[in-house]
């Protein structure tokens, strides 16, 4: 166990392979419960508990705002917090457990009628994305303070997001299956032993991180605490304001690709036995994407990087909707093609968080880490919640009926969904991303400067 001493020495020195690996797979647990939100909570909620689909997606709304906003206070509280342990990796250990209950309520499906499980789904998805965020948004502040360097953070993250996809391929590729086989004719108990297992490994990986990481870099000590200063010092962040909304768009293209695809499987192709693979293949993808990003940042200048990404993911999405649905061949080839487009963009995102929390200090001599990091994911669980909510008004307003054969006007929707609606917001995350002005020259001198004001403090 390594115990955190102030001073944040060795900020620029290279991050063993060990770390890198132990820090990455927590990325591993969080997508237990994100790649489960993302592509079968809204099936669940409609198909297994029963709800209608235009109250699930106002659900998801209100929900995911109240959640998005609870980012930047644990961004605060994390940032003022003080162990010997260090600021952020203590809440690894102190969250795990709550997560991982909340987890399996929220999974449970309640011996109530349709207004009492509608509230039992308000009440428990709160509960447990409270307790995700008391876990997520420490350790997306970690990644920014175990190194300075430019490239050594995207190859940390990197790690990070290689992890993500592997556990969301697990996830999609066996979470069906563990249902059927621990619940057998009942689903409901299926799920709530298949979310156990999950929480009771992402409890594990979270602890692995805590012992495996060290944090480095610490604000200057004569820094004041002062939330509101500290907010006012991101509006004022010109790099860090684009990247809240790029995070927003970019975050509605990827979850209502999720939330879409078990139905359009399901619904729309008729083939609901191509679940497991088809996820499986996209996260495989994914993966691929966020292993390759440190080699491309080499040659390809992030913001460059990130439009040209952002750009294919539209075409590709938008040239799926055009493909028979019969063509399955196809439909796999371009939606693995879409994963492995999307698979660099968490990496860059996040290693462009951490140049903004350096800008900062660079620009106002005041250091915020956790507050960057959770004002970000505001944008994100925003963004996610809007797409969640589309999904669900979007088939309501077709006629989705659960359980059931869909109208051509459903099944058209369900197509759009995963398509067309996606590709569009793409574009458009894209043209935001021109606005960026963080290049790698600038942020060679503002590290250059930070170094020289460090060596100052001693």
């Amino acid at each position: 166990m390594q115990i955190q001493h102030p001073g944040g020495d060795g900020a620029r020195t290279r991050v063993p392979l060990r770390e890198k690996v132990g820090y990455g797979i927590g990325d591993f647990g969080f997508n237990l419960y994100w790649a489960n939100i993302s592509a079968f909570l809204l099936i669940f909620y409609t198909d297994v508990m029963g709800l209608a689909a235009a109250a699930v997606g106002t659900m998801i709304l209100v929900t995911r705002v109240f959640d998005a906003v609870t980012d930047p206070l644990m961004g605060a509280i994390a940032d003022r917090t003080r162990t010997r342990f260090g600021r952020f990796r203590p809440y690894l250990l102190w969250g795990a457990l709550p997560l991982a209950c909340a987890g399996v309520l929220t999974w449970t499906v309640p011996d109530l009628g349709d207004t009492g499980r509608l509230v039992w789904a308000y009440v428990t998805f709160s509960v447990m994305m409270l307790a995700y965020t008391v876990l997520s948004t420490p350790y997306s502040a970690l990644s920014a303070v175990m190194t300075s360097d430019g490239q050594q953070r995207t190859t940390l993250i990197s790690f990070r997001f290689i992890a993500a996809f592997a556990g969301t391929t697990v996830v999609n590729a066996f979470t069906l299956d563990l249902v059927r086989w621990f619940g057998g004719d009942n689903v409901a108990l299926g799920w709530q032993l298949t979310l156990g297992l999950y929480g009771l490994v992402a409890s594990l990986l979270f602890a692995t991180v805590f012992l495996s990481t060290r944090e480095r870099i610490t604000p200057p000590p004569s820094q004041r605490s002062d939330v509101r200063q500290d907010l006012r010092d991101l509006l004022d962040n010109r790099p860090w304001m684009v990247l809240f909304v790029l995070a927003l768009v970019i975050m509605i293209t990827i979850v209502m690709r999720s939330g879409a695809t078990v139905y359009y499987l399901k619904y729309y192709v008729e083939r609901p036995d191509l679940t497991g693979w088809f996820l499986g293949g996209y996260s495989v993808a994914l993966a691929t994407g966020a292993a390759l990003t440190p080699l491309m940042t080499r040659f390809v200048d992030k913001k460059r990087l990130m439009m040209w990404l952002m750009a294919a993911v539209g075409v590709l999405s938008c040239a799926m909707f055009l493909v028979p649905r019969d063509a399955i061949w196809l439909l796999f080839v371009l939606n693995m093609l879409v994963g492995l487009a999307l698979g660099p963009k968490s990496p860059l995102a996040f290693s462009m968080y951490a140049d903004c929390a350096d800008y900062t200090e660079w620009k106002t001599g005041r250091r915020a880490t956790a507050m960057t990091f959770s004002a970000a994911t505001f944008s994100q669980k925003l963004g996610g919640a809007l797409a969640a909510a589309m999904i669900g008004w979007v088939l309501a307003a077709m006629g989705y009926v659960a359980n059931e054969a869909q109208s051509d006007a459903s099944q058209l929707g369900i197509a759009l969904l995963l398509t067309v609606i996606p590709g569009v917001v793409a574009f458009a995350a894209a043209a935001v991303m021109r606005g960026y002005p963080l290049d790698a020259s600038m942020m060679t001198d503002v590290q250059n400067a930070l170094d020289a004001r460090r060596a100052e403090r001693g």
